[in-house]
């Protein structure tokens, strides 16, 4: 999970940082005051933030379990990986398929901290770490090769990542260079903030959270629709992260700023 600038070794607590604070959202412990103090500004100006925080977890469950069921995908590279809450992706694709091959990217040093709870798979699989900066995508594929196959089918997971890195910084470039380097039958699966629903809120906690030196983007759903050119979406298409295939009753009532979608390459 990216959003300030790209990571040193040393975790500083005196300013907000994005995986801390969306591990505060998810009732986290990996996180600090400065985090806190954030997360309680955005849940003051936007009371449907814990439900989103959920819902988009919800949605990356779904999307994972779907593509190893339906898909028969064996592979997933997760970039921006965030804090580890359970269950993580890999333990819901080795659920589906214990043989499944799981390579987590971050460069946060909290998250490096806590990677052995990503690395405890299952003895048929693979799960591994790899620290590298979510907006270097040469240097993710350089490293993922040595782990996955990508000649064979897999899934790239951005979940809640692109709304920390705008157009001109190269969020376009990045998606478009890791889903060249996929090969057919891969699937996109991405999740990202928009202002259709919600825009007041939304500009008030982009505010809040620059203020913590933390920059985010809102995207529209013919924007988010762009990062899958050239995919068949899977149905629903790009939706609301709580209407793509839900499993259960609604949490809460009103609408979730986050768009989530599925693309076939």
């Amino acid at each position: 999970m990216t959003g300030t600038e790209p990571a040193t070794h040393e975790i500083d607590t005196t300013r907000p940082h994005p995986a801390r604070v969306y591990d505060w959202f998810l009732g986290g412990k990996d996180n600090y005051p400065v985090d806190e103090q954030l997360g309680r500004q955005i849940t003051a100006i936007d009371q449907g933030a814990l439900r989103a925080a959920r819902a988009n977890r919800a949605f990356m469950h779904r999307a994972t379990r779907t593509l190893a069921e339906e898909r028969g995908i064996r592979q997933f590279l997760d970039i921006g990986t965030g804090i580890p809450t359970e269950p993580n992706l890999h333990q819901i694709a080795q659920s589906v398929a214990p043989d499944a091959r799981v390579v987590y990217v971050d460069n946060d040093p909290i998250v490096l901290a806590h990677a052995g709870a990503l690395l405890r798979g299952t003895p048929e699989g693979v799960t591994e770490y790899v620290q590298a900066d979510a907006r270097d995508p040469h240097a993710i594929l350089e490293q993922a090769t040595r782990i996955l196959d990508f000649d064979r089918p897999l899934a790239l997971s951005l979940i809640a990542l692109l709304h920390f890195i705008a157009d001109e910084d190269g969020a376009r470039d990045l998606v478009a260079t890791l889903v060249d380097a996929l090969a057919p039958g891969s699937c996109l699966v991405l999740s990202t903030m928009t202002a259709d629903f919600e825009p007041e809120n939304v500009r008030r906690g982009i505010d809040a959270y620059a203020a913590g030196g933390v920059t985010l983007v809102a995207r529209s759903h013919a924007e988010v629709g762009t990062f899958f050119g050239g995919l068949r979406l899977l149905e629903p298409g790009v939706v609301s992260v709580a209407q793509w295939r839900p499993e259960d009753a609604p949490d809460g009532d009103g609408p979730i700023s986050l768009y989530g979608g599925v693309g076939l390459k």
